[in-house]
């Protein structure tokens, strides 16, 4: 079972520079995302599954942005991984993303935005700029 808790991390801060982290378990379309992110000015982490996604979000209070793929491997898909930030890092933007499928009623929680791939660079940028909060 996997659990969530705000209280795990340290106190939320926003960094000079927002760290938006990654979560695809295709090596390569997770590459082109970070090195999008990271020309676009933003610290990046990455993640291959939920599983080690919740793992570095426990561990990184300096996340304030998390992007993922819907269809990976693991205990959890993007859907049910966008929930579960939801319930323990409120505070945090999210977007899902996934060119297979699309959220149907309940999949996804206030506050989380969904783009269909394929996406432009400009506009996957633009999506998380959006979501981050104003500096």
């Amino acid at each position: 079972m996997i659990t969530t808790s705000a209280d795990a991390r340290a106190p939320h801060t926003v960094p000079s520079r927002p760290v938006v982290l990654v979560v695809e378990d295709e090596f390569l379309v997770r590459v082109v995302k970070v090195d999008i992110l990271r020309d676009a000015g933003l610290r990046v982490l990455e993640a291959q599954d939920a599983d080690e996604a919740l793992d570095m979000l426990r561990r990184r209070p300096e996340i304030i942005a998390v992007l993922t793929d819907v269809d990976m491997p693991g205990s959890l898909n993007g859907f049910e991984f966008a929930q579960l930030v939801k319930q323990g890092w409120p505070e945090l933007a999210v977007l899902v993303i996934s060119g297979k499928m699309e959220p149907g009623p309940g999949d996804l929680p206030r506050g989380v935005a969904f783009v269909q791939k394929s996406i432009r660079p400009a506009a996957l940028v633009e999506h998380i700029r959006a979501l981050l909060p104003a500096s």
